[in-house]
């Protein structure tokens, strides 16, 4: 298995022996490239880690926990995941630690321990991941695409609690 990426590394080189190509001045193209996107990409990085921060300072995070832990508890999922389901979107690194606490507290075989993994793992930190990929493009239309990947979280931990319910 370790053999693998050397492997590749010498036949990519070997391909482009053959095909007579410039292997520096490709990888130069290509880490100039790099470097302009993710100069373009720091400001939108700034923003959502601004927000995130903004969002649990002000109280709003806690506000909206209370206000969606009954609908949750509605759809079937344990009212105690709120704050990890409203997390994960904003932050891989806080809901770590949100998980981590469910796990400390429930213990890591109780159904909600098992919700929040499947939770954790189903799900994806929307705006992090937006703000990367939408970062090159100068397009307007980006509701579309978060609130489709919110709903799909969301579906997500909704399907995996009900599964869990009956395992």
């Amino acid at each position: 298995m370790a053999a693998v990426i050397p492997v590749i590394f010498i036949a990519v080189m070997a391909a482009a022996a053959i095909k007579r190509v410039n292997v520096y001045a490709g990888f130069s193209e290509g880490v100039e490239g790099a470097l302009k996107f993710t100069l373009s990409l720091l400001p939108c990085l700034a923003a959502v880690f601004i927000m995130c921060e903004l969002f649990e300072a002000s109280g709003l995070s806690a506000m909206l926990v209370k206000a969606a832990a009954p609908a949750f508890e509605f759809m079937g999922v344990p009212p105690e995941l709120t704050k990890l389901i409203l997390i994960k979107p904003l932050s891989g690194s806080g809901s770590l630690a949100y998980l981590t606490k469910i796990l400390q507290e429930y213990g890591a075989d109780s159904y909600i321990a098992r919700c929040a993994c499947v939770c954790y793992g189903s799900s994806e930190t929307v705006f992090y991941v937006s703000a990367v990929y939408f970062a090159g493009l100068k397009t307007k239309g980006l509701l579309r695409p978060i609130v489709i990947c919110l709903a799909a979280s969301l579906l997500s931990t909704v399907c995996a609690c009900a599964l869990l319910k009956v395992m």
